[in-house]
């Protein structure tokens, strides 16, 4: 497509756009009596208008039913998960029995890693990227140390070339061959958190399996965002939170897939609980961990009923989307304009003020553009949120803009350029 650097362009995008009213399924957070361009829905997604209504549903559930509401009523708490079950697989690419939503993501690693990373004899490294979020480095280094590793033996980073921001996928999968037979587990984010970049996920399953490793991925900033096949992908498992590109609520709950092959797999190790147990034995109260079938056998404590409801809200407008296939279409075209348009600012300037670090191809990212600031970068982000722009900051110079196909429009791309031509303007008037 041609873009053009104009209002009326951006506008008549919105009026071809079959997604743009679900929009209005959101609420915008205000600043000076206007609501905010909002584009840093992969770190906390919008609010659903229905989230209120699916949570009183469940308060109202406690207040009439107490305790009788895990087994009464419309949603009986005991079986509330289910009804997520397939729109979450939808999201993910999966059948329903290989999902389910369940704690918080770093839990969940945790959860999976006790049946997943299984070091034995000269098979015990770990290979994943370097510069994962935090959360998962700390969680795999005390994993390894779990087992009696050294983390810096037994941890394998795999970081890009000198001089470049994003991983060359010839160099992972050039990293798992060269360490293949010391490999125990090879675990990936889907989408790295500051990049934005999508790595080759069946790639690097594929190149794992090939050197007898189990392959995962945390799919915090995937889910949601780009098409997954994650049952046709043969990967071993997978977890991911719910409250980015899925928009269930600060904290949201979090979910698991864990693929069909594994379950009749007894030697797993699992930290077990009793709402992984088989649930029609459930109640019964017996010694001896018995586990449900699927992914649900990995539960440990009883649902979180409210963060549910909140998931549920927003799952059920992916579905009026009809999931990620039509949202991805779209999203390429807004990351694409957004490209376009840093550009034009930095041709209006006169200089390369502003250099993308996330993949230039779509293919090779999800709905997040990473935007070095060479000059006066803090400033420029915060008066882009005085100006009503709320993206996010990462050290040192990197601002992160992501609109989301769901409720992100071209007219709020075009004008976070605008402002931030302008604000441009007005604090480096002095550069070259």
């Amino acid at each position: 497509m041609n873009f053009e650097n104009n209002l009326a362009f951006a506008r008549s995008l919105d009026q071809h756009d079959p997604l743009h009213h679900l929009r209005e399924e959101f609420l915008f957070p205000q600043q000076h009596g206007e609501p905010f361009i909002y584009l840093c829905g992969n770190s906390l997604g919008l609010q659903p208008k229905t989230a209120r209504k699916y949570i009183d549903r469940q308060l109202s559930n406690w207040e009439n039913l107490a305790v009788e509401g895990w087994f009464e009523g419309e949603t009986p708490w005991m079986f509330y998960h289910k009804e997520l079950k397939e729109m979450m697989a939808n999201i993910v690419g999966a059948s329903p029995l290989e999902v389910c939503p369940m704690n918080t993501l770093t839990v969940n690693l945790h959860l999976l890693m006790v049946s997943f990373y299984r070091p034995a004899g000269n098979r015990y490294k770990i290979i994943m990227e370097a510069g994962a979020f935090p959360s998962d480095q700390y969680a795999v280094e005390s994993q390894v140390k779990f087992h009696g590793y050294d983390p810096t033996d037994a941890i394998i980073e795999v970081a890009p070339r000198n001089g470049e921001h994003t991983l060359r996928t010839e160099d992972i999968l050039a990293a798992i061959a060269d360490n293949g037979e010391q490999v125990a587990l090879v675990l990936f984010g889907g989408i790295n958190y500051f990049t934005g970049q999508w790595y080759d996920m069946p790639a690097i399953t594929k190149a794992g399996h090939n050197a007898g490793a189990v392959v995962g991925f945390d799919l915090a900033h995937a889910a949601g965002n780009v098409p997954l096949q994650l049952h046709d992908w043969d990967i071993d498992f997978a977890c991911w939170c719910s409250y980015k590109y899925q928009n269930a609520g600060p904290g949201g709950i979090s979910g698991i897939y864990v693929h069909e092959k594994h379950f009749s797999d007894s030697s797993l190790n699992r930290f077990a609980g009793w709402w992984g147990y088989q649930e029609q034995e459930r109640f019964k109260m017996e010694k001896g961990f018995l586990p449900e079938a699927g992914a649900d056998g990995w539960q440990v404590s009883c649902s979180q009923v409210i963060p549910l409801a909140l998931y549920h809200a927003s799952l059920k407008i992916f579905e009026k989307a009809g999931y990620i296939q039509p949202l991805r279409q779209k999203s390429i075209q807004l990351t694409a304009y957004l490209q376009y348009l840093i550009s034009e600012v930095n041709n209006s300037l006169g200089f390369e003020q502003y250099k993308i670090i996330s993949p230039a191809r779509p293919e090779e990212r999800g709905a997040q553009l990473s935007i070095v600031a060479k000059y006066k970068a803090k400033e420029i982000f915060h008066a882009l949120v005085a100006n009503n722009v709320l993206g996010d900051w990462r050290e040192p110079n990197v601002i992160r803009l992501s609109p989301a196909p769901l409720y992100n429009s071209f007219e709020d791309v075009f004008a976070t350029a605008q402002r931030l031509m302008n604000i441009s303007k007005e604090l480096l008037t002095s550069q070259q």
